[in-house]
């Protein structure tokens, strides 16, 4: 069975954990994750780089610093999972789903504006398969009307928009290391902070609602409880498995890019003949390489690709059903139909994605796809 996902080993995880146990430090905020965080930091110009569990505490932690309020309101994309969503609303945030773009399941900036009230808080925008929403767009409305845009970059390592890398355009961004990810630590994430006034904040709710980050420093000599927070920073054992990665970063993006490559270019002729439409290559945008999906004519479609692919030792499955519609919050979504969110929640199909796959394989099993 060729599988979805499979994790990458880059060969030196366990040596870095085995070096964190050494150093006689492996809880948070340790050797490996202060190296992980000026990594992002230099990298990416990102202001300050702050590692959590994952990338929902990452979001649970952007809305503590946004200081969303009871009835406050949040705009998140519906085609997105539910942690961007949840982390606003365990804040006693309104959410108002916007669409998604009619060619890809990004947010439509275009009908961000329409959404905004008075009580309008911040946007949270997700970049889909690793390829940017229209950031400009966003970031105009947001100066307009004094809003906080927060980027769930959850997918997006190493992608650009414009020039600029995904993560630092937004005040506030998130990013995931799930071992679905390009770049994984089984469970990880990363909080990114490009706004100065969170800076000084982030790190106290990050431990615990503490200064003891400023105490480790030597800028204090006593720290105490000052704020709310929690222990969103991870073992230095995640951050060592991290750093094995990190260090093969390019490596890792190159294969994943070749094998997007190879699809699009394998595909594009199978595709036209059964009107199934490829993911579109960006144009302003870069790609990283994070999935590669499909977009049928219809759920049966879908389904019966899926079926064949399976019939032939491949997995491949689906994603997010739009959340204005789940069982969570249907009844609290104001009615609007959301229909690119609804077309990608029925349609879309994401083929096998990882380091060590031959795509060549899959190409194969779906030529022979005869309905």
């Amino acid at each position: 069975m060729i599988p979805f996902n499979k994790p990458y080993l880059t060969g030196n995880e366990t040596t870095y954990i085995e070096d964190a146990v050494s150093r006689g430090k492996i809880s948070g905020n340790g050797y490996y994750t202060q190296k992980c965080q000026h990594f992002f930091e230099d990298r990416f110009n990102f202001k300050k780089a702050l590692l959590t569990t994952s990338c929902t505490d990452a979001l649970e932690m952007c809305a503590m610093l946004a200081n969303i309020e009871q009835g406050e309101e949040v705009i998140v994309p519906s085609f997105t999972f539910v942690s961007t969503a949840l982390a606003f609303v365990r804040q006693g945030a309104v959410i108002k789903f916007a669409d998604s773009c009619g060619d890809n399941p990004n947010i439509d900036a275009n009908k961000i504006e329409e959404l905004i009230t008075q009580r309008t808080k911040a946007i949270v925008v997700v970049h889909y398969a690793g390829v940017a929403c229209n950031m400009d767009s966003i970031m105009a409305l947001a100066n307009r009307y004094n809003l906080i845009v927060i980027e769930d970059a959850a997918q997006a390592i190493c992608s650009n928009y414009k020039g600029k890398p995904l993560g630092s355009i937004g005040h506030l961004s998130t990013f995931s290391f799930h071992e679905t990810k390009n770049i994984i630590s089984g469970e990880g994430g990363l909080l990114v902070i490009n706004d100065d006034r969170f800076v000084d904040r982030a790190e106290i709710l990050w431990e615990k609602g503490t200064n003891r980050a400023e105490f480790f420093r030597g800028n204090i000599n006593k720290y105490g409880w000052v704020d709310t927070g929690s222990s969103f920073l991870p073992s230095d054992i995640i951050a060592a498995f991290l750093w094995a990665q990190l260090e093969n970063i390019d490596t890792i993006q190159k294969k994943r890019l070749e094998h997007w490559h190879f699809y699009h270019s394998e595909l594009t002729e199978w595709a036209r003949s059964k009107e199934i439409k490829l993911m579109p290559k960006p144009n302003e945008e870069t790609n990283n390489g994070h999935m590669f999906y499909i977009l049928c004519q219809s759920q049966n479609q879908r389904q019966e690709i899926i079926n064949h692919l399976r019939d032939n030792d491949i997995l491949a499955v689906f994603h997010y059903i739009s959340l204005h519609s789940s069982q969570y919050y249907k009844d609290k979504h104001d009615g609007r139909i959301l229909e690119n969110s609804d077309k990608f929640t029925e349609r879309l199909l994401r083929l096998p994605m990882f380091f060590e796959l031959n795509p060549a394989e899959v190409t194969r099993a779906l030529k022979t796809f005869s309905i």
